[in-house]
């Protein structure tokens, strides 16, 4: 039997759908090419500027030279740190050159949007340098971080925050897989009392289970995490399936696209470090009021709700 996940602090939240160039809710991450002695490397045959380990779950981002050079580098390796679905992630800016512009700054503020966009999942800066935290806090998407002084009280800070509950399951890449993956959330979200949110789960997951076992032909994992009334798919597959195949911009189109930008508050996709992709969504998903239709059956009680939800799924454009 699942546990019900724990409640942490709670961040604001707004439902904006919009595009821009960069990556932000609603608009699906620019997939880029893993990081390797390659020519599109930050340097052919150097090493990068980021180097990552683990600590008890908690992915640790070392930085060093200069931010101003290094902080695209970062920002794709929060991607695929948090494609791995980790404890948290910290930022460590110990060994970089003292002091950075205020570009820099902004840029490497944008890295809340990550908290922002994907509940769940803390981002941590550990910075030594006094006006660069605060200049930090200062930008709109800073405040979704941690900004805190060392290493150690980042991935300290990080721990502190309450172990969310997760449900996965792994499924074949075959026609079957979009079902299988509707009654697995549908399971799922009964067992968490998450009732309402069922219909319009199941219809999302379906479409993000569709579009990544068509394209990838691997195995997919389907993983479900709720916090503070916020509720994350993640449908991941492990490599493309054909060699250099790209993820486009908006990797879900058509009438897919239309489903879940429709139900979700944000959504997009994250580059894996096996070449593959994580496509996920989040959906407002507040916890059921008690019912009076309690003593019925898990069947009983999820025709009802799919039949009283029907005609909201009906009227989406």
């Amino acid at each position: 039997m699942a546990q019900h996940p724990s409640m942490s602090h709670d961040l604001p939240a707004d439902f904006d759908h919009h595009v821009v160039p960069f990556p932000t809710r609603a608009t699906a991450y620019a997939h880029r090419e893993p990081a390797g002695p390659s020519a599109s490397g930050p340097a052919a045959g150097q090493q990068g500027r980021v180097r990552s380990h683990t600590l008890r779950q908690v992915v640790v981002l070392e930085v060093s030279g200069r931010l101003s050079e290094g902080v695209e580098e970062l920002d794709r390796a929060i991607q695929l740190a948090l494609a791995e679905g980790p404890r948290g992630v910290v930022c460590d800016l110990s060994n970089i050159s003292k002091g950075a512009d205020s570009v820099t700054v902004a840029v490497l503020a944008t890295a809340g949007r990550h908290v922002r966009d994907w509940p769940g999942i803390p981002v941590a800066v550990a910075c030594p340098d006094t006006q660069v935290r605060e200049a930090l806090r200062a930008e709109p998407l800073g405040r979704y971080l941690m900004v805190i002084a060392s290493p150690f009280s980042a991935v300290s800070a990080v721990l502190a925050t309450p172990t969310l509950a997760l449900a996965c399951r792994e499924l074949a890449a075959h026609p079957t897989a979009p079902r299988a993956s509707r009654e697995f959330v549908t399971h799922t979200l009964m067992d968490w009392q998450l009732d309402r949110v069922i219909p319009f789960a199941s219809l999302v997951v379906s479409e993000l289970v569709a579009s990544s076992s068509i394209d990838a032909g691997t195995n997919i994992n389907v993983s479900v995490v709720w916090n503070l009334e916020s509720l994350r798919l993640t449908v991941r597959d492990h490599g493309p399936a054909l060699p250099g195949q790209r993820l486009p911009l908006l990797y879900l189109q058509g009438r897919r696209l239309t489903v879940v930008a429709g139900l979700s508050r944000a959504f997009g996709v994250l580059p894996t470090a096996d070449g593959g992709k994580v496509v996920w969504a989040v959906l407002d998903a507040p916890r059921s009021r008690p019912s009076p239709n309690t003593h019925l059956s898990a069947r009983q009680r999820q025709k009802s709700l799919i039949l009283r939800d029907a005609r909201g799924l009906a009227e989406l454009h």
